[in-house]
């Protein structure tokens, strides 16, 4: 799956009333024809960047849900378009994000699609059919992995290893001693079985397409399937 729903409008600013947020990346070229787009670097469009920067307006500054100041800890997956969200967004918020608080880590990365990187649906179908597989049911990703990429059970175990460094960070403060909002660039709710922040411990996410819903399940302890 590409970042195909990768367009933020008002429609993609989730906001629950623990006041998390999640808005996806901004439009590249091969979002435009929804061609599978994970280890392949590819920037922004000009107008990928717009919809970052009227994110941003939105979302990011003093008063605003994305509060510069109250961010403990941002995770920035490498991938060039998560980056270039990352600068758009905090551009012009008024206050920056100091570099010590910033990690660049592979575990917020796009899945790693392998053999069916940088094509559409229907070429995986006709790819994967012509192999023999899939004859008695449709592919799906969450499920059957990509060939030459990553199963569903690696991108569990990386994103399993974010969840817990978030906790970590978030631990001491559970019962409102200080404002501890964590941002993931390159990846939402902030509620999951057993756990349950307090207000003050927001954290915001602009996301690669289908690792955020991978990140979702995950924090949820749903199976990754």
């Amino acid at each position: 799956m590409s970042d195909l729903d990768a367009t933020p409008s008002k429609s993609d600013l989730k906001v629950n009333k623990l006041n998390n947020t999640c808005a996806t990346l901004g439009e590249t070229e091969w979002t435009k024809n929804g061609r599978y787009t994970g280890r392949t670097d590819i920037a922004l469009t000009a107008e990928g960047e717009r919809q970052v920067e009227g994110t941003a307006k939105l979302l990011v500054g003093t008063g605003k849900l994305i509060h510069p100041d109250r961010i403990a800890r941002v995770w920035v997956s490498p991938r060039m378009r998560a980056q270039q969200t990352f600068r758009l967004l905090f551009r012009n918020s008024g206050s920056e994000v100091s570099h010590d608080k910033v990690t660049l880590t592979e575990d917020i990365a796009e899945w790693d699609y392998g053999d069916y990187e940088g094509l559409v649906v229907d070429e995986i179908v006709r790819t994967r059919k012509a192999k023999g597989l899939d004859q008695d049911r449709k592919y799906n990703t969450w499920r059957d992995g990509c060939e030459g990429g990553e199963s569903p059970q690696q991108v569990a175990e990386r994103l399993d290893r974010l969840i817990a460094q978030i906790k970590e960070v978030q631990a001491p403060h559970m019962n409102g001693e200080k404002p501890v909002d964590v941002v993931l660039v390159g990846l939402h709710p902030n509620t999951a079985n057993g756990y349950s922040a307090p207000t003050n411990l927001t954290f915001e996410q602009v996301a690669h397409g289908l690792i955020l819903r991978c990140f979702v399940k995950r924090w949820l302890k749903y199976p990754h399937r």
